[in-house]
């Protein structure tokens, strides 16, 4: 049901159906330009008329004379030469159209060199639909790609990943034997995805370690319970609500109006939002809650290629505005996860306690094409209300506090005690400037 606070203008940041929407999620391990190439084939033959021509097999092409870009030509004759070459000459035949034709959009795409921009075929796409739905079979993880290394953004809560012991930051080095370096991201996500009761085995390094871990993960069904409130006691015996966010979804927002109706109503002293491992999901459930606290304010801004910027800006009741805020936040809190946290902090409203953020803030067009396939293209970054680009850093915690594996394996949770304390007064620690260069 449509809620009355949703903003006019509706943009989730990974799309459930639909048409060219924004996409601002990190790519999901559990599964995980068609749209840029057609568009701009349209413009180059409504400028510069193409002849069509039947090949042997019938199939009707589109054969471009020649394409000016950037001050050369790009003649699209050497697609279609290239093309019956595979199909007249290559010794195995006969050979997979459809297969080739996916093949060269993945290419044109993976061209690109962004790990967030994709084609999905229809399985995956749909595959990819069903992750944002809240239930599908996997490992229950998400992966990205930084700074070239397959990486694990969060396990998530109660998951096979979780529970075999995957931490956020974790690279992994190995599928199944197979080495993942220079792996794309939906070839490591195809390989990762798997029917319930399977088993994979991942080969990860984790921290500085030298020798890798090895899991063998059992495949289950995942269901996600994106948002669930509880109560806990500061030290001093204060009333926190601790609303714990772990993936924006289809019915987190929902989800998280019931939490704060419930926190309203028993008088908290403070909220607890926890972030951490949420890897994101939609930019509207983002967006909507921040106007719990910031009804009217800007929640993000986008900034495309030419410099122009567009705003979002939060709908809702306040009812949060004068109830103190931490937030927690980790290496695994990414896309729309940054974009709440940056923006509370941006507006005064809430303290980050917790440590860097992922840095997942650039925007992604989702669309959606008539044989089930999808393109997912980065067309801009995100910036917080005070102009932080979450691409190139992510959110720097206000109180740094790490949370270390053995914390993980007693059951300790140092962050979210800190973050208790806080409203008592305990202040931990800011984060340190890095120490400057010799000269």
């Amino acid at each position: 049901m449509q809620n009355p606070f949703e903003p006019e203008r509706s943009r989730p940041a990974v799309p459930e159906h639909g048409r060219a929407r924004k996409a601002v999620s990190a790519y999901l391990a559990l599964v995980f330009v068609v749209a840029s190439f057609l568009w701009g084939y349209r413009i180059g033959a409504d400028e510069n008329p193409s002849r069509r021509t039947g090949s042997a097999s019938g199939t009707v092409e589109f054969v471009n004379d020649g394409l000016d870009l950037s001050g050369g030509t790009v003649d699209f004759r050497m697609f279609w030469d290239v093309w019956h070459l595979i199909k007249d000459r290559y010794a195995t035949q006969p050979v997979d159209e459809k297969k080739m034709f996916y093949g060269a959009l993945m290419g044109m795409v993976a061209s690109l060199e962004d790990p967030h921009s994709v084609f999905l075929e229809p399985v995956a796409s749909e595959e990819f639909a069903q992750e944002l739905s809240g239930k599908f079979e996997g490992i229950g993880a998400e992966i990205g790609i930084k700074k070239g290394n397959l990486v694990v953004i969060a396990p998530l809560p109660d998951s096979p990943a979780e529970k075999a012991g995957l931490m956020a930051g974790d690279r992994i080095i190995g599928i199944d034997e197979i080495d993942t370096t220079g792996m794309a991201i939906d070839d490591a996500v195809s390989r990762i995805r798997g029917d319930k009761g399977t088993v994979v085995k991942l080969h990860v390094l984790r921290g500085d370690e030298r020798e890798p871990r090895v899991f063998d993960i059992t495949r289950d069904t995942i269901a996600i319970q994106s948002a669930k409130i509880s109560f806990e006691e500061s030290p001093d015996g204060k009333t926190l609500a601790v609303i714990k966010i772990s993936h924006f979804n289809g019915d987190t927002f929902d989800r998280f109006l019931d939490g704060v109706t419930q926190a309203v109503g028993r008088g908290v002293d403070g909220v607890v939002i926890d972030l951490r491992n949420n890897p994101g999901g939609y930019l509207d459930a983002s967006v909507r809650m921040l106007g719990e606290w910031v009804p009217g304010e800007v929640a993000v801004s986008e900034r495309y290629s030419d410099g122009s910027t567009e705003e979002h800006r939060a709908n809702g009741r306040g009812r949060l505005k004068d109830i103190p805020t931490v937030v927690l936040v980790n290496g695994g809190s990414a896309s729309a996860s940054e974009i709440l946290a940056g923006a509370l902090k941006a507006h005064g409203k809430a303290v980050l306690i917790g440590t860097q953020t992922f840095g997942k803030g650039s925007v992604q067009d989702l669309v959606e094409l008539d044989d089930g396939s999808s393109v997912k293209l980065t067309i801009a970054e995100w910036l917080t209300p005070d102009g932080h680009n979450i691409n190139v850093d992510g959110i720097a915690p206000d109180h740094l506090v790490e949370r270390t594996d053995d914390d993980y394996e007693n059951d300790r949770d140092p962050q979210a005690d800190a973050a208790y304390a806080w409203f008592d007064g305990v202040v931990p620690p800011a984060p340190q400037p890095p120490e400057e260069a010799a000269e």
